[in-house]
């Protein structure tokens, strides 16, 4: 059912928890470093792509100590740790730039993100009502979506008129700083107070089949993000031999696609049902990429990869958004899980490419199809979850 929910919505606390996925969205400027770095160290292809790895391992690996951590110290001061964190990797390049030093400022990316992921989501619970949250973290997703974007932009601007790319992680490091100083300043009354727990009792969280179920989606979603982002231009180039400049335009809509949509999800999170909302975007993205490997003219392409990006883009607040307010006091457990679960982005364009090896880049994308299939089954689990009935699937 749609909650509807008067409650006074507290701005003062919001925005600066609303800044930090500014500095979330820091992270992808990997895409654009690790093709400057390749230029300026003269670095293999495979020592260039440890770069982006340094970034990824790090939600594997640190996302359920960060959440039992955060059980102890809370998540605004775990929130405030990432963001230090992202800080330092940020000026660390002007110490000295070395490649082994460069490649360390992204190990501290990948920290800071990670307690970044971990922390911002379920402390964005804490200042809003349950009926307001999907739609606040849609927004939230809007502003880490408009950070995505602009980096490339600021890394021109700073190449054009500064001199040097490497300015960016100044101006990163700059807006880092501030929204710490923001953030340490704002009064956070965590009212979601969570037990001790261990390593044994938040995985022991997947054999809730609700949570368990809701962690595969989070990890699908992710890899259909990071999938598209991948492989649009292969698409392009093979299906209709474009350089890869020009390709590069197909995955510019995606990103755009993602922002407009969820800036019009956050608005429409408010009149509808969370759950209807769900069905009919998991659905919809189902029948775009379907649309998208059959396509057969560039134009009809770059409107389903269009299509693609407003059909998805509010599929990972609302699951998580979802998840959350089923069960609120193991906020920390379950953001950790699904923080985790972010490892997807890696491994879903993985199965791509072992797929493209042998047919095609068209029937790689057959991946992102099943892995939206088995999404658009979650508003059936969440809905029987409503019901108390047994997740069983016919």
């Amino acid at each position: 059912m749609h909650q509807t929910n008067k409650a006074k919505i507290n701005y003062k606390s919001i925005a600066p928890i609303l800044l930090s996925y500014i500095v979330m969205g820091f992270v992808d400027i990997v895409g654009v470093s690790t093709g400057f770095a390749q230029k300026d160290f003269n670095l293999t292809p495979t020592l260039a792509q440890l770069i982006p790895s340094m970034v990824f391992v790090w939600f594997f690996i640190l996302s359920i100590p960060v959440s039992l951590l955060q059980n102890k110290i809370g998540k605004k001061n775990t929130l405030l740790i990432g963001i230090a964190a992202t800080a330092v990797g940020m000026f660390t390049p002007f110490v000295s730039y070395t490649y082994p030093v460069f490649l360390f400022s992204f190990v501290l990316l990948g920290i800071g993100n990670t307690f970044i992921q971990v922390s911002s989501n379920p402390l964005l619970r804490e200042v809003v009502s349950e009926g307001k949250y999907p739609s606040l973290l849609s927004i939230s997703q809007f502003v880490k979506a408009i950070s995505s974007l602009l980096g490339p932009l600021i890394v021109a601007f700073m190449v054009t008129f500064a001199g040097d790319w490497k300015n960016v992680f100044l101006a990163y490091g700059l807006i880092s700083i501030l929204t710490a100083a923001w953030l340490s300043k704002t009064v956070v009354n965590e009212k979601f107070k969570a037990d001790a727990t261990s390593f044994r009792k938040c995985f022991a969280l997947l054999g809730d089949p609700l949570i368990a179920f809701m962690v595969l989606s989070i990890f699908l979603i992710v890899g259909i993000d990071v999938g598209m982002n991948t492989n649009i231009q292969g698409l392009l180039v093979s299906n209709y031999g474009l350089s890869l400049e020009d390709s590069s335009l197909g995955i510019s809509l995606y990103f755009f696609s993602l922002m407009v949509s969820r800036f019009v999800g956050a608005i429409i999170l408010n009149k509808m049902s969370h759950l209807k909302f769900l069905k009919w975007s998991s659905l919809l993205t189902v029948l775009f990429f379907l649309g998208l490997i059959f396509s057969s003219s560039l134009f009809t392409s770059l409107a389903f990869i269009v299509l693609v990006g407003l059909a998805s883009a509010n599929l990972f607040p609302l699951i998580f958004a979802l998840t959350i307010n089923k069960r609120p006091s193991r906020s920390n457990e379950i953001s950790g899980l699904m923080t985790m679960a972010i490892i997807g982005g890696a491994i879903v364009p993985l199965l791509m490419g072992l797929v493209q090896k042998s047919f095609t880049v068209n029937e790689g994308f057959i991946v992102l199809i099943v892995s939206a299939v088995i999404i658009s089954i979650s508003h059936r689990v969440l809905k029987r979850s409503e019901t108390g009935s047994a997740l069983k699937f016919k």
